[in-house]
């Protein structure tokens, strides 16, 4: 009897720590089959026989149960804080590797896993609010605008960023906050605008008069895109996971839905002459100024993200290939630029497939799984501003002839960006898994098969 409880009390504990493996996971915003993956590489570590486990995993809530014909033990864990942790993705698939290899008691496999959960992120909150800034700026220049417009983002960009931050921190709704920070970061962009008005001094009037002022109003927003959800929500329904990439879909466009809404209200407010239709997004930029942008903007975004230092000028690196590639591909004569002109839908396609693969043979040379570097190097690329210039169409509707369409072409334009990057980015590991995937899973195999000689694994008939 007694052993019978302590073998119960056993394994309720590896279940327990296979759902905070997942739940750490899945709030740091892995997308669900790098998290199935990792929670059945963790539950051979913890012996946790295959064909008796069955693990279900939804955007709030995780359940794994271990069952056959007469027993069953079902445990479930709650998930509530989402973010974007990409240096926990990492942490936690090198720790469900060690802990087979070097065979982990659960009280070091515990341990590790709370320093994971608890470890402090890579940057302060200033830190994150100016990368963020900078990075909307790198925006600015993709759109158009020159360099002191691209300094006026940034400044209305960091303020509306930290605000919100603060108004997480008090606990207030997440998407009203991120409502007020699209509208207090237009404002001042709005603002800045008037500077290029002014009657300054000749060295002042360099420095600060922008021949762009109204660009930063289609960046100064833009943080508060969400990139990784996005091609997450694509990712899970190409693996067949739709339920959650239902509900990962509804999440972004209530975080757009919020943005377009703050952004409305800012431009309503100042009496804007609706320069979200109007205003050209046509850049002509050279190349060598399209690459600092993109290398700032991937920069900035790894920053949110939570990169690994070490890793930022690869993602910078990443960044440049990625929108240049797309740049090149989608911009041409037609617009008075160098390039193959054919349009951002297959520019966005080229560029992020292109740099998927390039991540599918660096992920070995800085061992890190690969979307802690294509997503970083992507994000550059996401339509935000064709996003909520389709939802800004359709609020502000007013019975002009042609809204309909203007706001529907931004929509289809913008969904089909997202769907080719998603696509860019996981159809080559798709197929590099063809060839990766059969050697890991022999390794996976060999280290499962010791330990079952070595009786890691649970018996159920050993609990009545």
């Amino acid at each position: 009897m007694e052993k019978t409880q302590h073998s119960e009390k056993l394994l309720l504990r590896k279940l327990d720590l296979l759902l905070r493996t997942g739940k750490l996971l899945m709030e740091s915003a892995a997308d669900t089959s790098r998290i199935m993956r990792n929670m059945k590489r963790t539950a051979a570590y913890l012996g946790l026989p295959d064909e008796h486990l069955h693990i279900y995993i939804n955007y709030n809530m995780l359940m794994v149960n271990l069952s056959d014909s007469e027993h069953s033990f079902s445990k479930f864990q709650r998930c509530e804080k989402h973010g974007i942790n990409m240096t926990a993705i990492s942490a936690v698939s090198k720790l469900s590797w060690r802990a087979i290899r070097e065979d982990y008691s659960l009280e070091r496999y515990e341990e590790e896993l709370e320093n994971i959960r608890s470890r402090k992120r890579n940057y302060t909150s200033w830190q994150v609010a100016v990368g963020a800034g900078f990075a909307c700026g790198g925006f600015c220049i993709q759109f158009g605008c020159d360099w002191p417009a691209f300094l006026y983002a940034s400044i209305a960009a960091i303020l509306g960023f930290r605000l919100r931050a603060v108004l997480n921190e008090l606990g207030s709704n997440h998407y009203m906050n991120i409502a007020v920070a699209a509208f207090v970061s237009t404002l001042l962009a709005w603002a800045s605008a008037f500077i290029s008005t002014l009657d300054l001094p000749a060295p002042l009037h360099t420095l600060f008069h922008s021949d762009t002022p109204w660009h930063p109003l289609m960046a100064c927003a833009l943080f508060i895109v969400p990139g990784v959800p996005l091609i997450n929500f694509v990712s899970d329904m190409l693996d067949s996971y739709v339920q959650i990439g239902i509900t990962r879909a509804v999440n972004t466009l209530l975080i757009v839905v919020a943005m377009a809404f703050g952004i409305a209200l800012a431009i309503h407010v100042c009496g804007i002459d609706n320069f979200v239709k109007d205003l050209s997004m046509t850049p002509h930029h050279t190349y060598l100024e399209f690459a600092v942008a993109a290398a700032i903007s991937a920069v900035g975004f790894s920053m949110i993200f939570n990169i690994p230092r070490r890793l930022l000028w690869v993602v910078a690196v990443g960044g440049i290939i990625a929108v240049c590639t797309r740049n090149f591909v989608n911009l041409g004569p037609s617009n008075h630029n160098i390039g193959l002109d054919w349009g951002p839908v297959i520019g966005s396609l080229v560029g992020s497939a292109l740099i998927s693969i390039i991540v599918t043979r660096a992920v070995h040379w800085f061992h890190t799984p690969h979307h802690c570097l294509s997503i970083p190097s992507v994000i550059p690329m996401i339509p935000g501003v064709l996003m909520y210039r389709a939802l800004f169409a359709f609020i502000d509707m007013s019975g002009v002839v042609g809204e309909v369409t203007i706001a529907m072409n931004n929509a289809i334009q913008a969904s089909l960006i997202i769907l080719c990057i998603a696509v860019g980015v996981a159809i080559p590991n798709i197929f590099a898994r063809r060839w990766i995937a059969p050697k890991r899973q022999k390794q996976l195999k060999r280290l499962i098969e010791e330990r079952r000689q070595r009786g890691k694994f649970v018996d159920l008939t050993y609990i009545d």
